[in-house]
Protein backbone atom coordinates (compact mmCIF):
# COMPACT_ATOMS: atom_id res chain seq x y z
CA UNK A 1 0.00 0.00 0.00
CA UNK A 2 1.28 3.61 -0.74
CA UNK A 3 -0.01 7.05 -0.88
CA UNK A 4 0.08 7.44 -4.40
CA UNK A 5 -4.01 7.12 -4.91
CA UNK A 6 -3.67 10.42 -2.21
CA UNK A 7 -1.13 11.95 -4.17
CA UNK A 8 -2.93 11.69 -7.33
CA UNK A 9 -5.79 13.09 -6.11
CA UNK A 10 -3.54 16.41 -4.95
CA UNK A 11 -2.02 16.70 -8.68
CA UNK A 12 -5.80 16.68 -9.94
CA UNK A 13 -7.09 19.20 -7.13
CA UNK A 14 -3.90 21.43 -8.22
CA UNK A 15 -4.77 20.94 -11.54
CA UNK A 16 -8.11 22.49 -11.16
CA UNK A 17 -6.35 25.41 -8.99
CA UNK A 18 -4.28 26.48 -11.89
CA UNK A 19 -7.65 26.23 -14.44
CA UNK A 20 -8.83 28.83 -12.65
CA UNK A 21 -12.72 29.38 -14.42
CA UNK A 22 -11.58 27.33 -17.05
CA UNK A 23 -10.62 27.81 -20.52
CA UNK A 24 -13.59 29.86 -21.55
CA UNK A 25 -13.21 32.34 -18.76
CA UNK A 26 -9.34 32.77 -19.46
CA UNK A 27 -9.89 33.76 -22.68
CA UNK A 28 -12.52 36.29 -22.41
CA UNK A 29 -10.32 37.68 -19.66
CA UNK A 30 -7.25 37.51 -22.38
CA UNK A 31 -9.65 39.25 -25.06
CA UNK A 32 -10.50 42.02 -22.29
CA UNK A 33 -6.78 43.01 -22.48
CA UNK A 34 -6.42 41.39 -18.76
CA UNK A 35 -4.30 39.25 -17.25
CA UNK A 36 -5.39 36.21 -15.40
CA UNK A 37 -4.24 36.57 -11.40
CA UNK A 38 -2.04 33.64 -11.94
CA UNK A 39 -0.14 35.31 -14.85
CA UNK A 40 -0.27 38.78 -12.86
CA UNK A 41 1.00 36.74 -9.87
CA UNK A 42 3.99 35.76 -11.88
CA UNK A 43 4.91 39.46 -13.58
CA UNK A 44 5.12 41.14 -10.23
CA UNK A 45 7.05 38.95 -8.03
CA UNK A 46 10.47 37.33 -8.81
CA UNK A 47 11.01 34.25 -11.16
CA UNK A 48 10.00 31.34 -8.85
CA UNK A 49 9.14 32.72 -5.48
CA UNK A 50 5.79 32.63 -5.23
CA UNK A 51 4.39 30.02 -2.75
CA UNK A 52 0.75 29.87 -2.51
CA UNK A 53 -1.55 29.26 0.58
CA UNK A 54 -5.05 28.02 0.61
CA UNK A 55 -4.50 26.73 -3.17
CA UNK A 56 -6.95 23.79 -2.72
CA UNK A 57 -9.72 25.75 -1.61
CA UNK A 58 -13.17 25.95 -3.56
CA UNK A 59 -16.20 24.14 -4.23
CA UNK A 60 -16.12 20.59 -5.12
CA UNK A 61 -18.45 18.47 -6.79
CA UNK A 62 -19.07 15.09 -6.20
CA UNK A 63 -20.88 11.80 -7.82
CA UNK A 64 -23.29 9.57 -6.19
CA UNK A 65 -20.72 7.60 -4.83
CA UNK A 66 -18.75 10.60 -3.39
CA UNK A 67 -15.98 10.47 -6.13
CA UNK A 68 -14.26 14.25 -6.87
CA UNK A 69 -15.83 14.82 -10.42
CA UNK A 70 -14.35 18.97 -10.12
CA UNK A 71 -13.65 22.12 -8.22
CA UNK A 72 -14.52 25.20 -8.88
CA UNK A 73 -11.33 26.89 -7.43
CA UNK A 74 -11.59 29.98 -4.48
CA UNK A 75 -11.50 33.10 -6.89
CA UNK A 76 -9.23 34.23 -4.44
CA UNK A 77 -5.03 33.65 -4.76
CA UNK A 78 -2.74 34.48 -2.14
CA UNK A 79 0.17 33.90 -0.58
CA UNK A 80 4.20 34.59 -0.17
CA UNK A 81 6.62 35.52 -2.31
CA UNK A 82 9.77 37.96 -3.05
CA UNK A 83 10.33 41.08 -5.21
CA UNK A 84 13.44 42.66 -5.53
CA UNK A 85 14.70 39.25 -2.89
CA UNK A 86 12.89 40.94 -0.57
CA UNK A 87 9.57 38.91 1.08
CA UNK A 88 6.51 40.31 0.62
CA UNK A 89 2.36 39.03 0.87
CA UNK A 90 0.65 38.93 -2.26
CA UNK A 91 -3.18 38.82 -3.41
CA UNK A 92 -5.18 38.36 -6.28
CA UNK A 93 -9.08 38.36 -6.99
CA UNK A 94 -9.71 35.83 -9.98
CA UNK A 95 -12.01 37.02 -11.96
CA UNK A 96 -12.56 34.13 -14.29
CA UNK A 97 -14.45 32.63 -11.19
CA UNK A 98 -17.90 34.48 -10.69
CA UNK A 99 -16.59 37.66 -11.68
CA UNK A 100 -14.22 38.41 -8.59
CA UNK A 101 -17.49 38.02 -6.43
CA UNK A 102 -17.91 36.65 -2.66
CA UNK A 103 -17.88 33.07 -2.22
CA UNK A 104 -17.36 31.28 1.33
CA UNK A 105 -13.60 31.10 1.44
CA UNK A 106 -12.93 34.28 -0.23
CA UNK A 107 -13.43 36.56 3.26
CA UNK A 108 -11.42 33.74 5.31
CA UNK A 109 -8.56 34.46 2.48
CA UNK A 110 -8.46 37.68 2.63
CA UNK A 111 -8.34 38.28 6.28
CA UNK A 112 -5.52 35.42 6.60
CA UNK A 113 -3.27 36.97 4.06
CA UNK A 114 -3.52 40.48 6.00
CA UNK A 115 -2.88 38.54 9.34
CA UNK A 116 0.16 37.25 7.16
CA UNK A 117 1.52 40.15 6.34
CA UNK A 118 1.21 41.99 10.12
CA UNK A 119 2.53 39.19 11.89
CA UNK A 120 5.65 38.75 9.55
CA UNK A 121 5.88 42.35 9.23
CA UNK A 122 6.34 41.92 5.47
CA UNK A 123 4.67 44.29 3.02
CA UNK A 124 1.47 43.62 1.22
CA UNK A 125 0.74 43.98 -2.45
CA UNK A 126 -3.39 43.34 -3.45
CA UNK A 127 -4.05 42.83 -6.72
CA UNK A 128 -7.78 43.78 -6.75
CA UNK A 129 -10.49 43.04 -9.81
CA UNK A 130 -13.61 42.14 -8.28
CA UNK A 131 -16.10 43.22 -5.61
CA UNK A 132 -13.20 41.40 -3.11
CA UNK A 133 -15.54 39.44 -0.41
CA UNK A 134 -18.37 42.06 -0.20
CA UNK A 135 -20.92 39.31 -1.45
CA UNK A 136 -24.05 39.31 -4.17
CA UNK A 137 -27.93 39.78 -4.26
CA UNK A 138 -27.46 36.03 -5.57
CA UNK A 139 -25.56 35.13 -2.48
CA UNK A 140 -28.91 35.43 -0.47
CA UNK A 141 -31.00 33.55 -2.04
CA UNK A 142 -28.22 30.51 -2.14
CA UNK A 143 -27.41 31.32 2.07
CA UNK A 144 -31.68 31.98 2.66
CA UNK A 145 -30.68 35.05 4.94
CA UNK A 146 -28.86 38.65 4.24
CA UNK A 147 -26.29 39.67 5.79
CA UNK A 148 -25.75 42.74 8.28
CA UNK A 149 -22.51 44.62 6.51
CA UNK A 150 -19.72 43.94 8.78
CA UNK A 151 -16.22 44.53 6.95
CA UNK A 152 -14.96 41.72 9.07
CA UNK A 153 -11.65 42.04 7.17
CA UNK A 154 -11.43 46.01 7.70
CA UNK A 155 -9.73 46.02 11.99
CA UNK A 156 -6.66 43.96 9.97
CA UNK A 157 -6.56 45.92 7.04
CA UNK A 158 -6.30 49.45 9.12
CA UNK A 159 -3.77 47.92 11.59
CA UNK A 160 -1.69 46.97 8.74
CA UNK A 161 -1.76 50.47 7.61
CA UNK A 162 0.30 51.51 10.53
CA UNK A 163 2.69 48.65 10.19
CA UNK A 164 3.57 47.43 6.53
CA UNK A 165 3.72 48.79 3.09
CA UNK A 166 0.83 48.49 1.67
CA UNK A 167 -0.22 49.00 -2.00
CA UNK A 168 -3.05 48.30 -4.05
CA UNK A 169 -3.59 47.17 -7.69
CA UNK A 170 -7.11 48.08 -9.27
CA UNK A 171 -6.69 46.08 -12.60
CA UNK A 172 -10.28 45.58 -13.18
CA UNK A 173 -13.93 47.18 -12.11
CA UNK A 174 -13.75 46.81 -8.52
CA UNK A 175 -16.97 48.28 -6.04
CA UNK A 176 -17.67 48.19 -2.79
CA UNK A 177 -15.10 46.36 -0.48
CA UNK A 178 -12.88 45.62 -3.25
CA UNK A 179 -13.05 49.48 -3.76
CA UNK A 180 -12.16 50.29 -0.23
CA UNK A 181 -9.44 47.92 -0.01
CA UNK A 182 -7.47 49.96 -3.11
CA UNK A 183 -8.23 53.10 -1.27
CA UNK A 184 -7.29 51.87 2.31
CA UNK A 185 -3.46 51.25 1.03
CA UNK A 186 -0.22 53.34 0.86
CA UNK A 187 -0.02 53.53 -2.35
CA UNK A 188 -2.78 52.88 -5.09
CA UNK A 189 -2.72 52.46 -9.22
CA UNK A 190 -5.74 52.23 -12.02
CA UNK A 191 -4.66 51.00 -15.42
CA UNK A 192 -6.38 53.53 -18.11
CA UNK A 193 -9.60 52.09 -19.69
CA UNK A 194 -9.30 48.79 -17.49
CA UNK A 195 -9.75 49.39 -14.54
CA UNK A 196 -12.68 51.19 -12.91
CA UNK A 197 -13.42 51.89 -9.26
CA UNK A 198 -17.24 52.68 -7.95
CA UNK A 199 -19.25 52.58 -4.64
CA UNK A 200 -21.73 51.12 -6.60
CA UNK A 201 -21.44 50.20 -10.37
CA UNK A 202 -23.23 51.31 -13.68
CA UNK A 203 -26.50 49.26 -13.15
CA UNK A 204 -27.08 50.51 -9.38
CA UNK A 205 -26.62 53.92 -10.15
CA UNK A 206 -28.62 53.61 -13.35
CA UNK A 207 -31.54 53.35 -10.73
CA UNK A 208 -30.93 56.81 -9.49
CA UNK A 209 -31.35 58.01 -13.07
CA UNK A 210 -27.80 58.02 -14.17
CA UNK A 211 -27.06 55.79 -17.22
CA UNK A 212 -23.68 55.53 -17.62
CA UNK A 213 -20.72 53.34 -18.88
CA UNK A 214 -18.07 52.18 -16.73
CA UNK A 215 -15.21 54.51 -17.20
CA UNK A 216 -17.16 57.32 -17.45
CA UNK A 217 -18.47 56.24 -14.02
CA UNK A 218 -15.57 55.65 -12.18
CA UNK A 219 -12.40 55.27 -15.27
CA UNK A 220 -8.63 56.47 -13.92
CA UNK A 221 -9.54 59.49 -15.01
CA UNK A 222 -11.85 60.37 -12.19
CA UNK A 223 -9.92 58.68 -9.86
CA UNK A 224 -6.19 59.52 -10.66
CA UNK A 225 -7.44 63.29 -10.68
CA UNK A 226 -9.43 63.12 -7.28
CA UNK A 227 -6.87 61.30 -5.14
CA UNK A 228 -8.70 58.22 -4.40
CA UNK A 229 -5.99 56.65 -5.97
CA UNK A 230 -2.25 57.84 -6.04
CA UNK A 231 -1.28 56.77 -9.68
CA UNK A 232 -2.78 55.78 -13.52
CA UNK A 233 -0.64 54.01 -15.57
CA UNK A 234 -1.31 52.72 -19.39
CA UNK A 235 -0.70 48.51 -18.73
CA UNK A 236 -0.79 45.92 -16.09
CA UNK A 237 3.03 45.28 -16.62
CA UNK A 238 3.51 49.68 -15.91
CA UNK A 239 1.09 48.89 -11.96
CA UNK A 240 3.48 46.06 -11.46
CA UNK A 241 6.41 47.86 -12.12
CA UNK A 242 5.30 51.14 -9.91
CA UNK A 243 4.46 48.77 -7.31
CA UNK A 244 8.00 47.19 -7.61
CA UNK A 245 9.32 50.85 -7.48
CA UNK A 246 7.50 52.03 -4.74
CA UNK A 247 8.13 48.70 -2.30
CA UNK A 248 11.91 49.80 -3.30
CA UNK A 249 12.12 52.91 -1.24
CA UNK A 250 10.59 51.63 2.31
CA UNK A 251 11.73 49.00 5.20
CA UNK A 252 9.57 45.40 5.64
CA UNK A 253 7.67 46.93 8.14
CA UNK A 254 7.73 49.88 10.76
CA UNK A 255 9.66 48.10 12.96
CA UNK A 256 12.57 48.54 10.81
CA UNK A 257 14.38 51.57 9.02
CA UNK A 258 14.54 52.38 5.31
CA UNK A 259 17.78 51.05 3.80
CA UNK A 260 20.14 52.54 2.11
CA UNK A 261 20.53 52.01 -2.01
CA UNK A 262 24.03 50.16 -2.81
CA UNK A 263 23.06 51.11 -6.67
CA UNK A 264 25.69 53.33 -8.15
CA UNK A 265 25.48 56.89 -7.70
CA UNK A 266 24.76 59.53 -10.14
CA UNK A 267 24.26 63.42 -9.42
CA UNK A 268 23.42 65.56 -12.33
CA UNK A 269 25.88 69.24 -12.65
CA UNK A 270 24.62 71.72 -9.74
CA UNK A 271 25.28 74.66 -11.51
CA UNK A 272 22.43 75.44 -13.28
CA UNK A 273 20.29 76.03 -10.01
CA UNK A 274 21.84 79.27 -9.71
CA UNK A 275 19.57 80.85 -12.63
CA UNK A 276 16.59 78.12 -12.07
CA UNK A 277 14.16 81.36 -9.96
CA UNK A 278 13.34 84.12 -12.72
CA UNK A 279 14.49 87.49 -10.91
CA UNK A 280 10.33 88.50 -12.28
CA UNK A 281 7.94 87.19 -9.33
CA UNK A 282 5.37 86.99 -12.18
CA UNK A 283 7.06 84.25 -13.98
CA UNK A 284 7.17 80.52 -13.10
CA UNK A 285 9.36 78.19 -13.21
CA UNK A 286 9.52 74.17 -13.43
CA UNK A 287 10.10 72.43 -9.96
CA UNK A 288 10.78 69.05 -11.42
CA UNK A 289 14.11 69.19 -13.76
CA UNK A 290 15.42 71.07 -10.21
CA UNK A 291 13.99 67.89 -8.35
CA UNK A 292 16.03 65.73 -11.02
CA UNK A 293 18.86 67.77 -9.90
CA UNK A 294 19.54 67.66 -6.42
CA UNK A 295 17.99 64.00 -6.11
CA UNK A 296 20.37 61.06 -6.89
CA UNK A 297 19.47 60.82 -10.76
CA UNK A 298 16.92 58.65 -11.67
CA UNK A 299 15.58 58.41 -8.19
CA UNK A 300 12.57 60.51 -8.12
CA UNK A 301 9.37 58.40 -7.63
CA UNK A 302 6.71 60.82 -8.07
CA UNK A 303 3.30 60.07 -5.92
CA UNK A 304 0.02 61.55 -7.01
CA UNK A 305 0.80 63.28 -9.91
CA UNK A 306 -2.53 64.17 -11.31
CA UNK A 307 -3.97 65.53 -8.26
CA UNK A 308 -2.84 67.93 -5.53
CA UNK A 309 -0.92 69.71 -7.96
CA UNK A 310 -0.08 72.92 -5.80
CA UNK A 311 2.67 70.80 -4.56
CA UNK A 312 4.74 67.44 -6.19
CA UNK A 313 5.46 65.21 -4.01
CA UNK A 314 6.86 61.36 -3.83
CA UNK A 315 10.26 58.86 -2.81
CA UNK A 316 13.37 59.98 -4.03
CA UNK A 317 17.36 59.36 -2.69
CA UNK A 318 19.62 61.54 -1.25
CA UNK A 319 23.42 59.69 -1.78
CA UNK A 320 21.48 56.62 -1.76
CA UNK A 321 19.31 57.43 1.18
CA UNK A 322 15.64 56.97 0.31
CA UNK A 323 13.45 60.03 1.55
CA UNK A 324 10.19 62.05 1.28
CA UNK A 325 9.86 64.69 -0.62
CA UNK A 326 7.04 67.45 -1.21
CA UNK A 327 7.68 70.42 -3.61
CA UNK A 328 5.74 73.48 -4.02
CA UNK A 329 4.72 73.71 -7.54
CA UNK A 330 4.27 77.20 -9.08
CA UNK A 331 2.12 76.33 -12.41
CA UNK A 332 -1.07 75.06 -10.27
CA UNK A 333 -2.58 78.21 -9.03
CA UNK A 334 0.63 79.94 -8.16
CA UNK A 335 1.86 77.30 -5.92
CA UNK A 336 -1.48 78.08 -3.58
CA UNK A 337 -2.85 75.45 -1.23
CA UNK A 338 -5.81 73.59 -2.44
CA UNK A 339 -7.67 70.87 -0.51
CA UNK A 340 -6.59 68.31 -2.68
CA UNK A 341 -3.08 69.47 -2.07
CA UNK A 342 -3.22 70.19 2.18
CA UNK A 343 -4.48 65.87 1.97
CA UNK A 344 -1.89 64.85 -0.45
CA UNK A 345 0.71 66.80 2.15
CA UNK A 346 -0.82 65.21 4.90
CA UNK A 347 -0.40 61.58 3.26
CA UNK A 348 2.92 61.97 2.57
CA UNK A 349 4.05 62.78 6.16
CA UNK A 350 2.17 59.84 7.11
CA UNK A 351 4.00 58.12 4.93
CA UNK A 352 7.52 59.41 6.06
CA UNK A 353 6.75 59.27 9.56
CA UNK A 354 5.04 55.34 9.08
CA UNK A 355 8.15 53.85 7.76
CA UNK A 356 10.85 56.74 9.43
CA UNK A 357 11.55 58.59 6.46
CA UNK A 358 13.44 61.60 6.67
CA UNK A 359 11.20 64.76 4.98
CA UNK A 360 12.57 67.16 2.69
CA UNK A 361 10.04 70.32 1.71
CA UNK A 362 11.20 73.07 -1.09
CA UNK A 363 9.17 75.34 -0.27
CA UNK A 364 7.10 78.46 -2.57
CA UNK A 365 3.96 78.46 -1.28
CA UNK A 366 1.61 81.72 -1.68
CA UNK A 367 -0.96 80.74 0.87
CA UNK A 368 -4.03 78.74 0.91
CA UNK A 369 -6.19 79.00 -2.58
CA UNK A 370 -8.40 81.82 -1.58
CA UNK A 371 -12.08 82.66 -3.11
CA UNK A 372 -15.49 81.35 -3.06
CA UNK A 373 -14.61 77.91 -4.45
CA UNK A 374 -11.93 77.68 -1.67
CA UNK A 375 -14.48 78.34 1.35
CA UNK A 376 -16.95 75.66 -0.52
CA UNK A 377 -14.34 73.20 -0.50
CA UNK A 378 -13.34 73.51 2.54
CA UNK A 379 -9.92 74.53 2.00
CA UNK A 380 -8.87 75.80 6.04
CA UNK A 381 -10.04 72.40 7.34
CA UNK A 382 -8.00 70.03 5.22
CA UNK A 383 -5.15 73.09 5.78
CA UNK A 384 -5.75 72.35 9.71
CA UNK A 385 -4.94 68.84 9.14
CA UNK A 386 -1.50 69.26 7.44
CA UNK A 387 -0.37 71.76 9.91
CA UNK A 388 -1.15 69.44 12.72
CA UNK A 389 0.53 66.45 10.69
CA UNK A 390 3.49 68.80 10.67
CA UNK A 391 3.42 69.52 14.30
CA UNK A 392 3.23 65.80 15.22
CA UNK A 393 6.02 64.98 13.02
CA UNK A 394 8.75 63.52 14.37
CA UNK A 395 11.32 62.41 11.54
CA UNK A 396 14.20 64.39 10.22
CA UNK A 397 13.39 66.87 8.49
CA UNK A 398 14.69 69.55 5.69
CA UNK A 399 12.88 73.02 4.72
CA UNK A 400 14.40 74.65 1.62
CA UNK A 401 12.36 78.21 1.15
CA UNK A 402 12.78 78.74 -2.45
CA UNK A 403 10.80 81.27 -2.99
CA UNK A 404 7.69 82.58 -1.38
CA UNK A 405 6.18 81.50 1.75
CA UNK A 406 3.56 83.40 2.83
CA UNK A 407 0.23 83.07 4.95
CA UNK A 408 -1.00 80.26 7.24
CA UNK A 409 0.08 77.33 4.99
CA UNK A 410 3.52 78.35 4.65
CA UNK A 411 3.88 78.41 8.45
CA UNK A 412 3.60 74.44 7.91
CA UNK A 413 6.57 74.81 6.47
CA UNK A 414 8.21 72.97 9.69
CA UNK A 415 7.30 71.78 13.18
CA UNK A 416 8.61 75.08 15.14
CA UNK A 417 8.93 73.33 18.15
CA UNK A 418 11.54 70.81 16.97
CA UNK A 419 15.23 71.60 15.84
CA UNK A 420 14.95 71.47 11.67
CA UNK A 421 17.63 71.82 8.63
CA UNK A 422 15.61 75.17 7.27
CA UNK A 423 17.91 77.39 4.35
CA UNK A 424 17.00 79.99 1.72
CA UNK A 425 18.29 80.67 -1.68
CA UNK A 426 18.47 84.57 -2.29
CA UNK A 427 15.17 84.53 -4.05
CA UNK A 428 13.79 83.60 -1.51
CA UNK A 429 10.56 86.05 0.31
CA UNK A 430 8.03 85.59 3.00
CA UNK A 431 5.80 87.53 5.10
CA UNK A 432 2.29 87.34 6.88
CA UNK A 433 0.83 88.01 2.83
CA UNK A 434 2.40 89.03 -0.06
CA UNK A 435 2.99 92.71 -0.65
CA UNK A 436 0.91 92.98 -3.65
CA UNK A 437 -2.07 91.92 -1.83
CA UNK A 438 -1.21 93.47 1.64
CA UNK A 439 -0.66 96.74 0.34
CA UNK A 440 -4.15 98.14 -0.55
CA UNK A 441 -5.29 97.19 2.86
CA UNK A 442 -2.24 98.21 5.14
CA UNK A 443 -1.65 101.74 3.46
CA UNK A 444 -5.19 102.54 1.76
CA UNK A 445 -5.70 106.39 3.28
CA UNK A 446 -1.95 107.44 2.52
CA UNK A 447 -2.63 106.17 -1.14
CA UNK A 448 -6.07 107.53 -1.46
CA UNK A 449 -5.27 110.62 -0.39
CA UNK A 450 -1.85 111.17 -2.45
CA UNK A 451 -2.00 113.56 -5.66
CA UNK A 452 -0.97 110.53 -7.44
CA UNK A 453 -2.44 107.26 -6.23
CA UNK A 454 -1.12 104.86 -8.27
CA UNK A 455 2.83 106.35 -8.27
CA UNK A 456 2.31 106.95 -3.84
CA UNK A 457 1.43 103.20 -4.31
CA UNK A 458 4.75 102.07 -6.32
CA UNK A 459 6.32 104.38 -3.93
CA UNK A 460 5.36 102.64 -0.72
CA UNK A 461 5.99 98.83 -2.31
CA UNK A 462 9.40 99.95 -3.28
CA UNK A 463 10.13 101.01 -0.11
CA UNK A 464 8.56 97.90 1.65
CA UNK A 465 9.94 95.27 -0.86
CA UNK A 466 13.77 97.07 0.20
CA UNK A 467 13.05 95.74 3.90
CA UNK A 468 11.69 92.13 2.56
CA UNK A 469 15.28 91.15 1.31
CA UNK A 470 16.12 87.61 2.69
CA UNK A 471 19.47 89.44 3.91
CA UNK A 472 17.77 91.41 6.19
CA UNK A 473 15.99 89.06 7.49
CA UNK A 474 19.25 86.63 8.24
CA UNK A 475 20.49 89.77 10.18
CA UNK A 476 17.93 89.30 12.34
CA UNK A 477 18.06 85.34 12.68
CA UNK A 478 14.69 85.11 11.37
CA UNK A 479 16.50 82.82 8.72
CA UNK A 480 19.28 80.37 9.88
CA UNK A 481 21.24 80.60 6.68
CA UNK A 482 20.84 81.87 3.07
CA UNK A 483 22.90 79.88 0.39
CA UNK A 484 24.05 79.32 -3.12
CA UNK A 485 21.70 77.65 -4.70
CA UNK A 486 24.91 75.30 -6.25
CA UNK A 487 25.70 73.70 -2.93
CA UNK A 488 21.55 73.07 -2.32
CA UNK A 489 23.09 69.13 -2.85
CA UNK A 490 26.32 69.06 -0.53
CA UNK A 491 23.68 69.76 2.64
CA UNK A 492 21.43 67.43 1.43
CA UNK A 493 23.92 65.00 1.95
CA UNK A 494 25.09 66.19 5.27
CA UNK A 495 21.27 65.95 5.99
CA UNK A 496 20.91 62.55 5.39
CA UNK A 497 24.60 61.62 6.55
CA UNK A 498 22.91 63.27 10.29
CA UNK A 499 19.58 62.17 9.61
CA UNK A 500 20.21 58.53 9.28
CA UNK A 501 21.32 57.43 12.83
CA UNK A 502 18.43 59.20 14.60
CA UNK A 503 15.95 56.93 12.51
CA UNK A 504 14.42 55.02 15.09
CA UNK A 505 11.96 52.06 14.27
CA UNK A 506 8.39 50.93 16.06
CA UNK A 507 4.96 51.53 15.07
CA UNK A 508 3.90 55.60 15.35
CA UNK A 509 1.52 57.04 18.05
CA UNK A 510 -0.20 58.79 15.30
CA UNK A 511 -1.05 56.25 12.76
CA UNK A 512 -1.45 56.37 8.67
CA UNK A 513 -4.47 58.42 7.67
CA UNK A 514 -5.44 56.76 4.01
Amino acid sequence: MTWKPELDELARRQAFAKAMGGPDKVQRQHDNGKLTVRERVEQLVDAGSFVEVGGLAGSGEYDEQGALKHVTPSNVVFGRARIDARPVVVIGDDFTVRGGANEGAVGDKMILAEQMAYELRIPIVRLVDGTGGGGSVKSIEKMGHALLPKMKIWPYVARNLARVPVVSLALGSVAGQGAARVAGSHYSVMVKDSSQLFIAGPPVVERIGQKLSKNALGGSQIHARNGVVDDEVDTEAQAFEAARRFLSYLPASAHEIPRRSDAPMRVADQQWLRDAIPRDARKVYRIKPILNTLFDEGSVFEIGRNWGKAIVGGLARVDGWPVVFAASNPYHYGGAWDRQTAEKFTRLIDLAENFHLPVIHMVDIAGFQIGLQAEQDAVMRAGVRALTAVAQASVPWFSLIVRRAFGVAAGGHQNSSRFNFRYAWPSAQWGSLPIEGGLEVAYRAEIEAAPDPEAKRDEIEARVRGLTSPFRSAEAFVIEDIIDPASTRERLEEFVRLAAPLLQPGEMRVGYRP
